[in-house]
């Protein structure tokens, strides 16, 4: 457990750990991110650049390079190693809640409060399109390979050659207005509308057609795309809002607004709950091989080692 690189802490609003397993980042109600040692938290590098609130960070698959988007409407390249920003891209009239990166980085996707899900360009720092303009806060994205069962359509107009791994994926949307939606990222076609409880927080993808999306209400819906109407299950532990899911081997790890977090294995019937959060929200998790790692609204990051499951 520690607060990277931080005397005063802040808000941790969100972290990922890079694909070697080497490096953190956090990011903060305070507009900066943190670049730290995933092994102990100690500090390596400050990102500032945003106003006001950062509310998503990721690594790039080279565990180099850093995205994150904030409440000032800006989505943020990074390097990891001088801390230098390489890009800012500027279209959304909201602030950006999640973002997500396509294949190997060439292209990324963000959701905003303007309701619109973007397409973007990385070598040129341009948008490629309007996604999704929903009308309403998206507050998650996800994108993921699709089965070869289903059916994403085809896009209206050719592509941009300046899209790269778009085609076969899908774009899942968690909405404010109790709506997930799921799109195909290439054609731009609806694959479904669901209409759940409450304001959807977070969604993953689980496989080619099975997913997750976390409501504000603590439902955890579990659907297959291949026949969506019907949940396969939906799981209530509590009525905390469900803040983040994450696919994690055969099952997934989630964490709510009461301080829990837990994970779910084989089959979806054994759980190990993870412990220290108290009451304050846990809003994102991040795992590398059996490490697993939460930031909260109490300013810590903490860092789990699990044995065999």
């Amino acid at each position: 457990m520690f607060a990277p690189g931080c005397f005063l802490i802040k808000r941790i609003t969100c972290l990922d750990i890079s694909s070697g397993g080497g490096l953190g980042v956090s990011s903060s109600a305070d507009g900066s991110m943190k670049i730290w040692q995933a092994s102990n938290g100690e500090l390596r590098r400050v990102l500032e650049g945003h106003v006001f609130d950062v509310n998503c960070c990721r690594f790039f698959p080279s565990g180099l390079v850093v995205l994150s988007g904030g409440m000032d409407a800006q989505l943020k390249i990074w390097s990891a190693e001088d801390a230098s920003c390489v890009v800012t891209f500027k279209g959304h009239k909201g602030g950006i809640l999640d973002t997500a990166i396509v294949d190997r980085g060439r292209n990324v996707v963000s959701g905003s409060r303007d309701g619109t899900a973007r397409l973007w360009d990385c070598g040129r720092s341009a948008c490629l399109g309007v996604i999704a303009d929903c009308g309403s806060s998206i507050n998650g994205v996800a994108v993921g390979a699709a089965d070869n069962s289903i059916n994403l359509g085809s896009p209206e107009q050719m592509p941009s050659e300046r899209e790269v791994g778009t085609e076969s994926k899908m774009l899942l949307l968690a909405r404010e207005d109790k709506k997930l939606q799921c799109l195909g990222l290439q054609s731009r076609q609806p694959v479904f509308l669901f209409v759940g409880s409450d304001a959807f927080n977070c969604c993953t993808f689980l496989s080619g057609f099975l997913l997750l999306a976390g409501t504000q209400d603590g439902n955890i819906y579990q659907l297959d795309v291949r026949s969506p109407r019907v949940p396969v299950q939906v799981i209530h532990r509590s009525g905390a809002p469900v803040l983040s899911l994450l696919s994690f081997r055969d099952g997934f790890i989630a964490s709510q607004g009461d301080g829990s977090c837990f994970i779910v294995q084989q089959d979806l019937d054994y759980l190990i709950e993870l412990t220290g959060a108290d009451c304050d929200p846990v809003y994102k998790v991040a795992t590398w091989e059996k490490q697993i790692y939460t930031c909260c609204r109490d300013g810590l990051v903490r860092r789990y080692q699990l044995s065999d499951l």
